[in-house]
């Protein structure tokens, strides 16, 4: 494994289209748009995660300026390694729920975003009902079923069918890296509850720490990728 960028703390990038990734799955979806920010080279992320957080604001803006949703409501979960989903209804500020590990919205305008590295961002698209959901689900979370909690939050409140569901997964940690393989189980929790078209990026964070941050590489003093998924 090569050794992480030396990174100090900056507050601006020329091209934030340089430092996000799409997923083609998702791209081929009217009227959504979604992005993953990568590793930034040039920031101080060696701390615990609020101060980390709070170096990677101003990129993270530029990235969603870059994607068309700096000007909506950017809406984030606390993240407890849980399994509760919050419905976002209304939104006119950015704003982060209490403790929640995803969030789903039939709202047009509003920016839901998912912090992680090395656990996976579960992105769920159900261009029927033109409803979005967006899951943080790390070993505990899938242990616990979130995104399947997640499936089923949107077909309450959404009528979502699973049939329809479009559902993404991010870069995360894998083995020989980690001890379980928490991707593939979120596969196919997703699968037994009736999802049928399911992609997994199939990348390693912890293999390309020139691209990603890793929790477990870098020893909990890192940065964090955003996951970030709107209708409009």
């Amino acid at each position: 494994m090569t050794a992480p960028l030396l990174e100090k703390r900056s507050s601006a990038i020329s091209d934030p289209t340089r430092y996000f990734e799409q997923f083609p799955a998702l791209s081929v979806i009217p009227r959504m748009r979604h992005g993953f920010a990568l590793r930034v080279p040039g920031i101080d992320v060696a701390h615990e995660k609020t101060v980390a957080l709070r170096h990677l604001d101003g990129v993270h803006l530029q990235i969603r300026g870059a994607l068309g949703v700096a000007d909506m409501p950017f809406i984030t979960a606390q993240q407890v390694h849980g399994s509760r989903i919050a419905a976002v209804t209304a939104a006119n500020e950015d704003g982060c729920l209490g403790a929640c590990d995803g969030l789903v919205t039939d709202r047009p305008n509003i920016c839901l975003g998912i912090y992680v590295a090395d656990c996976c961002a579960v992105y769920l698209a159900d261009p029927v009902r033109n409803a979005i959901g967006l899951v943080h689900s790390g070993r505990k979370g899938t242990g616990l079923g979130v995104a399947i909690n997640a499936i089923d939050t949107m077909r309450d409140k959404f009528g979502s069918e699973p049939a329809d569901l479009i559902v993404q997964l991010s870069p995360c940690i894998r083995p020989p890296h980690y001890e379980i393989d928490f991707a593939a189980e979120i596969v196919a929790q997703c699968r037994s509850v009736g999802v049928r078209n399911i992609h997994d990026s199939a990348k390693c964070t912890a293999c390309e720490p020139e691209r990603y941050y890793s929790y477990r590489a870098e020893k909990g003093r890192t940065g964090r990728m955003v996951a970030l998924l709107a209708l409009f």
